[in-house]
């Protein structure tokens, strides 16, 4: 007897379909092709899922990955073969680095087709290497109960592994014969094989994964938290919040342990704790970047102790200031990874840091650090007020207007280079609703825009992204999405005309070939992609503060998607950030030398 499936690819993407559904999965990005036509027709099909229609590869990756940094589950690409699929690789590195949950789902030609010289085959068997938690080159369409099964504990064990401990991306390559449209095949499906494809397990779990998996937390003993307490017992001490792995860090169990020890939390922009409510009950510090990055500090008192988690801090004077403190280093990952660039830490602790540091706080017994969090406090009040003060124009001013002005709540997307590290320096820790996120995994500039957009698919919050003017033309490809992925977002262009960043560095002084090979002035005008993409597009001179402040806030009080283009001198910017250090030093030296 013949099943209801045309034959047996179409039995194969149904399979495939019904797994991710039952594994948690409700939405796929897929990109036209002809050889991923069986999976492609499976999720368009199936009705529990939201089929996001990419026409580029790259931007699709990039958006699923947005997409699973703001909720810590995959949605799941799909792609033909060929230079499709490394497309994806990009945002495969993003997703290893920064811990974030990918699957890549890469249609393939048949084996025998492998090194034929045949159009459009390449070698896709482990084509990201060891990016990947894991791979599978998934069993040929093959109308058996056995290989059905194969198949369903396959995609099962996938959706586990890109969320397992430590979460990333996986690989699923699937060879299809012709024919891939949903044309009958006379007796290729049996009967008896559609409960497989359509339930899983005939009895029992209905619409759960094929494989269920039950995953723990990683825990420390009695005897290792009483050590660990003993160690946070002390008077100096520091809590570090690196960019958080998604879901992030439960605030409340950090904030418990910052009040029993008295630390002062030293908070990145993309730790989850640098706003929201924590910031009312402990000392959550954000302007480290300017007071550690001159010398005011350097008569300081060593902290004793550093309760460190979350990835490598995105401050540079805050990881040169950890690198030279005599101190012992508590970096605490769940998934016993190494990320301490500056091979200072002096222990590792494999376990989760938000049950760590609430098992920890019960134990703690250290001296009272009134003294030495003033210090701190008194350097971040410091710090903000020189910044207050400051009337240049300059493009940390931007990044600190949109964390002041953005609506509550605001999913705040922040593009590397300049962008987050101003961010990160000159957006004063606050009670807002503001969930900040970048890709700092390895931090490039490509595939920015599409990220961001992916991140704001995924919830009812406003959606901001501040980019420069080199990741904005980069990854211009993405704003197709706001379009077909009903995305609505307010996009704040900081337009330097090239590479500011390296204005921080010395190959400054050499120029040539400063200007040309590493700044490399663009000189493009922006506005096209407002009739382009159908935006409302706005130019503003960067000396204009209250200019920007009104468009912003009308931005994102409107319907529909807007970008705000803030012309800037990098230059000057930068000299700006300099003289503020400076003056930050000052400030704080009078400060607690007066005290």
């Amino acid at each position: 007897m013949t099943g209801t499936d045309p034959n047996r690819n179409t039995l194969w993407g149904r399979a495939v379909a019904e797994e991710l559904v039952a594994g948690g999965v409700s939405a796929v990005c897929v990109t036209p092709g002809s050889r991923s036509t069986p999976l492609t027709v499976a999720v368009a099909r199936h009705e529990d899922l939201h089929v996001f229609s990419h026409l580029d590869e790259r931007s699709a990756a990039y958006f699923a990955l947005g997409r699973a940094r703001r909720t810590g589950e995959p949605t799941p690409l799909i792609c033909t073969s060929g230079t499709a699929a490394a497309n994806y690789y990009p945002a495969v590195m993003e997703a290893d680095r920064a811990r974030v949950p990918l699957l890549a789902l890469t249609a393939d030609r048949p084996p025998e087709l492998r090194d034929s010289g045949a159009n459009q085959t390449a070698d896709q068997e482990k084509l990201f290497g060891d990016a990947v938690r894991w791979y599978r080159d998934l069993p040929e369409p093959e109308a058996t109960e056995r290989k059905l099964r194969r198949l369903r504990t396959d995609v099962a064990r996938a959706v586990r592994e890109s969320t397992g401990t430590p979460a990333g991306p996986v690989h699923l390559n699937v060879p299809f014969r012709k024919p891939l449209e949903p044309t009958r095949v006379p007796d290729d499906v049996p009967a008896d094989l559609e409960e497989v494809a359509a339930h899983g397990r005939v009895e029992g779990r209905e619409r759960s994964p094929y494989v269920a998996t039950t995953e723990g937390h990683v825990t420390l003993d009695d005897r290792d938290v009483a050590a660990v307490a003993e160690a946070l017992s002390v008077e100096r001490g520091l809590i570090v919040a690196g960019p958080a792995d998604p879901p992030g860090p439960d605030p409340e169990a950090i904030t418990t342990l910052a009040h029993r020890t008295g630390f002062p939390v030293l908070a990145d922009p993309l730790s989850g704790l640098r706003f929201g409510s924590a910031t009312r009950v402990a000392p959550i510090c954000g302007g480290y970047d300017g007071y550690l990055a001159g010398d005011a500090t350097a008569d300081w008192p060593d902290p004793e102790v550093v309760f460190r988690f979350g990835a490598s801090p995105t401050s540079k004077p805050l990881r040169r200031y950890l690198a030279a403190a005599d101190a012992d280093q508590l970096v605490v990952d769940p998934a016993g990874g190494w990320r301490e660039a500056e091979f200072t830490a002096t222990d590792l602790i494999v376990a989760d840091p938000s049950r760590l540091a609430v098992a920890a706080a019960r134990r703690v017994s250290g001296p009272d650090s009134t003294a030495w969090r003033t210090r701190w406090e008194t350097a971040e009040a410091a710090h903000w007020e020189t910044v207050a003060d400051e009337e240049r124009p300059f493009e940390g001013r931007v990044l600190a207007d949109v964390a002041e002005l953005a609506p509550e709540p605001t999913t705040l997307f922040v593009s590397n280079s300049m962008p987050v590290r101003d961010l990160d320096r000159f957006a004063e820790p606050a009670a807002r609703s503001l969930t900040v996120l970048g890709n700092r995994g390895v931090s490039g500039i490509d595939g920015i825009t599409s990220t961001a957009l992916g991140a704001g698919s995924a919830t009812t919050d406003d959606l901001t992204l501040v980019t420069g003017d080199l990741a904005y033309y980069h990854d211009t490809n993405g704003l197709l999405a706001l379009g077909r992925c009903d995305v609505d977002a307010t996009v704040v262009v900081i337009n330097n005309d090239g590479g500011g960043i390296f204005h921080m560095l010395p190959i400054e002084a050499f120029d040539p070939p400063f200007t040309e090979q590493f700044v490399t002035p663009h000189g493009l005008d922006f506005a096209a992609t407002a009739e382009l993409y159908d935006l409302s597009f706005a130019r503003v001179d960067g000396e204009d503060r209250d200019e920007f402040r009104e468009l912003y806030e009308e931005a994102t009080t409107s319907d529909g998607s807007h970008v705000i283009e803030v012309q800037t001198d990098a230059e000057a910017s930068h000299r700006v950030r300099e003289e503020l250090t400076r003056a930050t030093a000052d400030a704080v030296r009078e400060r607690i030398d007066g005290d």
